[in-house]
């Protein structure tokens, strides 16, 4: 093992950690060995997002002002511990396990994108609405949106969830433990988009074009499908500032939030003062109000 090497044991796995003194946000002078201490805080709010899902990473070797690379294959060198499941051609990762979490930190892995449905299931586990403004100038437009759902979804008794997605927008969650097909949860995807669409269409537009947006806001239903993926809650991202995909409580929803008040420094002291927004997440059970919802929307376009 070289000088620059260390090994740590995990769960009873060896992991080779290479190059802690890297340096991966520059512009904040935040080394591999800050980053693995920061997975090794985050982990337990992190993991039972990954748990089960076939990922994608998004590689930064020599940092986020260098070149960067999608991994969905496994690769070859990759120790015998972590978990691997053959889809179309593509041996994806399974990060369930704490071992493999730092095995992909390791590897520079920042970014975690991960599908909604697990590998047990070909239904979504979740909906996630993408409210995804022109830039962070306009963050204001993604709160407006997010709060105007918030109240569609009460009045419907759909219990939701919020996090920034760790660059400019927020992202809605609505936990459905997999009840629904993605045929379903389009109907209701798409039906909310163009709700919001038609009623403030100075703000809010589903156009995929950005040069036909005109600075509005982005509601991106078309990213909850089949075979696309969501950056994972708690998910670094490979921006200057280090931001993360922060979970949030619904309180903190107002004019005053912004995508930048959530770096790494940041939320790491969040996490150890105790805040957790998404604690009940997996045990909230909105089936019988999304299915109410589904049949009133299916009437409603006869």
């Amino acid at each position: 093992m070289g000088s620059n090497t260390q090994g740590i044991t995990i769960d009873g796995e060896l992991i080779n950690i290479t190059n802690i003194d890297k340096i991966l946000w520059p512009k904040l002078t935040i080394k591999k060995y800050n980053y693995l201490k920061y997975l090794s805080i985050v982990a337990p709010f992190m993991l039972p997002f990954l748990k089960d899902r076939l990922l994608t990473v998004i590689r930064f070797p020599n940092g986020v002002n260098q070149e960067s690379f999608y991994q969905k294959n496994c690769p070859d060198y990759a120790p015998p511990f972590v978990d691997t499941k053959q889809i179309d051609n593509i041996n994806y990762i399974v990060c369930s396990k704490l071992a493999t979490l730092f095995w992909l930190g390791n590897q520079a892995a920042i970014e975690f994108h991960i599908p909604y449905q697990t590998v047990y299931s070909n239904n979504p586990n979740e909906i996630v609405l993408d409210l995804d403004p022109p830039s962070q100038n306009e963050f204001s437009l993604a709160v407006e949106a997010a709060l105007i759902l918030k109240e569609i979804f009460e009045q419907l008794k759909l219990h939701s969830f919020i996090k920034t997605s760790g660059n400019k927008g927020l992202q809605i969650y609505i936990p459905l433990n997999g009840h629904f097909t993605y045929e379903e949860t389009r109907i209701f995807t798409s039906f909310i988009a163009k709700y919001l669409e038609t009623k403030y269409p100075e703000a809010f537009t589903t156009e995929r074009l950005k040069k036909k947006r005109h600075n509005r806001l982005y509601i991106d239903f078309l990213q909850h499908g089949e075979g696309k993926t969501i950056i994972a809650p708690y998910s670094l991202r490979g921006n200057d500032d280090a931001l993360m995909a922060t979970p949030l409580h619904w309180s903190e929803v107002t004019n005053k939030l912004h995508p930048s008040q959530f770096p790494m420094t940041e939320v790491i002291a969040r996490l150890q003062s105790g805040t957790n927004p998404f604690k009940d997440f997996f045990d909230i059970e909105n089936k019988e109000a999304f299915k109410k919802v589904l049949e009133t929307i299916k009437q409603a376009s006869y």
